[in-house]
């Protein structure tokens, strides 16, 4: 498809500064805006982000990479034409182990962002995520609705956090007139997870290659939509070079069940494994998916990779590192 008529340059190489870019999700983004030729400031602390995921940039001479915690202080020498916060703990585990770390990097970090995007008169986009919607009472999920979210439930850091961090946004770009967007990531998969990240993917493909049960909590009915994350990054590359402020759904229309996730993963990875239930998880949402009309409408964007696919390359990292 052709990518939609934006604010990028291209006859010239525009400076991005991506707090998270050791992350999954992050490295990925780095990785597709080098091949579009911009230079990158990769910006991490290292409490969930991997070394590993950006060791083959090591040589790039577009990339610098800052050893920061964004959520304390945010610093870059030199222009700034962009900033994309990818930054923040995501996992169910996170939420327990570090609570206090994904409040900071959603409230702090994103004002620290916000802060450099004013002084250097650069853009910014932020990474926000399907659980602002908390468990939701229509689907699929419409960015214009305003969610169901316990505010002091064990996975309110994390909620709370990315929806002060939209509110934040929204409130510099209406006062401060920065140049913004927000996008929301529904369940995203594909290599450079973290092995112990807790998340579904990960749990359900190491415990399948391990030939160790397959852990579904509660009765299996509760469904999600997984989306590839190579999709993903190309909806956010267009949204970046796009004029759209409001908030802009990522993800799957592909609705499975846990069950039928569990299945699926065992058949991918030729398991023998076995589904074993487990108490139902606090706060876990009933129903994920995204309603991406207005990425398709505005952006131009559709997925283009089924989950056999991505669950194939998915499972061949995972084997390496398992």
């Amino acid at each position: 498809m052709t990518l939609p008529r934006g604010l990028f340059d291209h006859n010239r190489i525009v400076r991005v500064v991506l707090t998270g870019g050791a992350g999954f999700l992050g490295s990925h983004l780095a990785d597709r805006l080098l091949a579009e030729g911009h230079r990158v400031v990769i910006v991490d602390n290292f409490v969930t982000g991997s070394r590993q995921n950006i060791a083959h940039l090591g040589s790039n001479p577009n990339v610098l990479v800052l050893e920061q915690d964004c959520s304390t202080s945010l610093q870059v020498a030199g222009d700034v034409d962009f900033v994309a916060h990818f930054a923040s703990p995501a996992s169910p585990d996170d939420f327990k182990r570090i609570p206090l770390d994904v409040l900071r990097v959603g409230s702090h970090g994103t004002e620290n962002c916000l802060n450099l995007c004013t002084v250097k008169g650069a853009k910014f986009i932020f990474a926000s995520t399907s659980e602002v919607y908390g468990d939701p009472v229509i689907s699929p999920q419409p960015e214009s609705y305003w969610g169901n979210v316990n505010p002091i439930g064990i996975r309110s850091v994390y909620d709370e956090a990315k929806r002060f961090g939209e509110a934040i946004t929204m409130a510099y770009h209406r006062y401060r007139k920065v140049d913004t967007r927000i996008i929301r990531f529904f369940n995203t998969y594909g290599p450079r997870m973290r092995l112990d990240d807790g998340r579904v993917v990960p749990n359900f493909v190491s415990q399948a290659l391990r030939g160790e049960p397959l852990t579904v909590y509660g009765d299996g009915s509760n469904t999600r939509s997984f989306g590839y994350y190579a999709d993903a990054i190309d909806c956010v590359y267009r949204l970046m070079m796009s004029n759209e402020h409001d908030p802009v759904n990522i993800g799957s229309q592909e609705e499975r069940t846990m069950l039928e996730f569990a299945q699926a993963v065992i058949k991918a990875t030729g398991s023998t494994s076995r589904i074993e239930h487990m108490p139902a998880a606090e706060d876990d949402p009933k129903q994920r998916r995204p309603d991406t009309t207005r990425a398709k409408q505005i952006l131009g964007w559709e997925p283009t990779t089924s989950l056999e696919d991505g669950l194939a390359a998915t499972i061949e990292y995972f084997r390496t590192i398992v």
